[in-house]
């Protein structure tokens, strides 16, 4: 097992955009509570030299340059564009009244804008998120319609929702190629360590944890993640990856396993509105996510599937939570 070398040269920059799709949901854990459903699309560049390769807007160029971690002088620079809901209910969906010893039901749709710098062992990501907690998300109606259409228990608690409330988020989080080992005959392993931090009104606080990936042909990119900003890790590095090797040798397979540690200082879905009165409950501190799962590559797609175990994030939960999250890219 060997470390990366830091003073690796870049290799060909990647000019291929890619487009991943993440649904995150309970059903397949036999549960319809807490985090219960998320999705999100977001688009990646092509690698760029200069953020204003895209024609950013002249009134956002000195923001731009202004980013802390992500202008570092000799990385390779890519644009994501994201726009994504969540939402999340309460254990009894057949209970009309106010539940005051379980979570809120809540909805959140959102736009985030992200800005990654990376080189052959670190990535730096600064995304911004702008959206409306609320009936405004209209979780509420995706929740009922999808429930109906499946013909599973409709949730009648909505009217005691959240209210509806525009946010500000800034988010920023590191990963490193700490370890990469190359076993021959495509075998290879690595190991992909995060930290980062989060500040507005729907969410501030701090995180840290690690990712492990062992397979055959392991893409060559920062990793698989959940739904969270500066998550967006499926880009290839560059042409050293299996999503462009020869057509005949585009396949790959790896198991990954991953920890994610989060320390809560404000979360609007559990600490209610934040100018407004709302139902709220006392949330912990410290909230611990597990992920194993496999993933696939075939021609230019990568995709994952996995298994999360979280603790409970407030103190009357009464399980920890299980989901599935399902994610597919294509790079073009």
């Amino acid at each position: 097992m060997v470390g990366l070398n830091p003073c690796l040269a870049q290799k060909t920059p990647k000019a291929h955009d890619t487009v991943t799709f993440y649904l995150e949901n309970d059903v397949f854990t036999g549960t319809d509570r807490e985090y219960t459903n998320g999705i999100k699309l977001t688009w990646i560049s092509r690698d760029l030299s200069d953020y204003h390769e895209l024609h950013t807007p002249a009134w956002s160029r000195d923001f731009i340059d202004a980013l802390p971690f992500v202008n570092k002088p000799g990385t390779v620079r890519n644009v994501s564009v994201s726009i994504g809901q969540n939402m999340y209910a309460p254990e009894d969906l057949e209970r009309s009244d106010l539940i005051l010893d379980d979570r809120p039901y809540a909805g959140i749709t959102y736009l985030g804008a992200g800005f990654h710098a990376k080189d052959s062992r670190r990535m730096d990501s600064f995304e911004i998120n702008i959206g409306i907690v609320g009936p405004h998300s209209y979780a509420e109606q995706v929740q009922k319609t999808w429930h109906k259409f499946i013909d599973t228990t409709e949730p009648k608690g909505w009217d005691h929702q959240l209210k509806d409330e525009p946010f500000l988020n800034l988010h920023y989080e590191r990963k490193w190629k700490l370890l990469k080992s190359d076993f021959g005959k495509g075998i290879g392993f690595d190991f992909i360590p995060h930290a980062g931090a989060a500040l507005g009104n729907a969410l501030t606080g701090i995180n840290t944890g690690a990712q492990a990936r062992f397979g055959w042909h392991l893409p060559n990119d920062f990793g698989t993640f959940l739904i969270r900003p500066g998550s967006d890790t499926n880009a290839p590095m560059d042409e050293d990856d299996p999503r462009f090797y020869p057509v005949s040798q585009r396949l790959g397979c790896h198991v990954f396993a991953g920890v994610n540690a989060s320390a809560v200082i404000r979360n609007i879905f559990l600490d209610g509105n934040t100018f407004r009165d709302s139902h709220s409950v006392d949330k912990k501190p410290l909230v611990v996510q597990g992920v194993a799962g496999v993933a696939v590559m075939v021609h230019r797609f990568k995709i994952t599937y996995a298994y999360v175990y979280q603790t409970r994030e407030y103190d009357i939960q009464k399980e920890d939570q299980e989901y599935t999250s399902i994610t597919v890219s294509y790079s073009f």
